[in-house]
């Protein structure tokens, strides 16, 4: 290994490493980056054989280095642009699917067909207290009285037929408590 002088090699070539980067980079650390790593790699080269020394060497450093950090900014705004365009899709996706949501479809006749069976599936009892509760928009305390039960037994029976609706609206459960509220 020779004695080669960093400091005179970095004194006399590293402005013409930045310009020369900074042309091609246009964003100064960047530059300052390669110049720098191009110089400390030239220098290397020249540690350990000075006759290959020259300045088309060290400019093949510089522009392969240019080159490497510009297809890096290539690829990193590539894959910013992949995101930003997967988060688009997701976004329209989502505008058309609650642009197309219709209140009447949602509420078809196939949920109304749903519920309706599963009410009749009920005992007597516990159907005509959901209805009284739903329907008729009576309150527990009102369907007590009229049924001659406790508020707590009302409550069991709405309860009941909640939990049916549940199990038979399972797939639509989401639209299910908008309906019945």
């Amino acid at each position: 290994m020779k004695h080669v002088d960093f400091k005179e090699i970095y004194e006399k070539n590293y402005r013409r490493c930045f310009l020369f980067a900074l042309s091609y980079l246009h964003d100064e650390m960047d530059a300052e980056d390669v110049a720098s790593d191009s110089l400390v790699k030239y220098w290397e080269v020249l540690r350990k054989d000075e006759t290959t020394a020259s300045p088309a060497l060290l400019l093949t450093i510089i522009k392969n280095r240019s080159l490497n950090c510009l297809r890096n900014k290539r690829l990193h705004q590539d894959i910013i642009t992949n995101v930003s365009e997967s988060y688009d899709r997701e976004i329209d996706i989502r505008i058309n699917t609650l642009e197309s949501c219709d209140p009447q479809e949602i509420f078809s006749i196939e949920i109304h067909k749903i519920i309706a069976q599963t009410i009749k599936s009920l005992p007597p009892l516990t159907q005509q207290i959901f209805e009284m509760s739903r329907y008729d928009c009576l309150s527990v305390k009102e369907i007590a009285l009229a049924k001659k039960l406790s508020e707590k037994g009302v409550e069991y029976h709405i309860t009941k037929a909640l939990k049916a609706l549940r199990i038979a609206l399972k797939d639509y459960l989401p639209l299910f408590f908008f309906l019945i509220s």
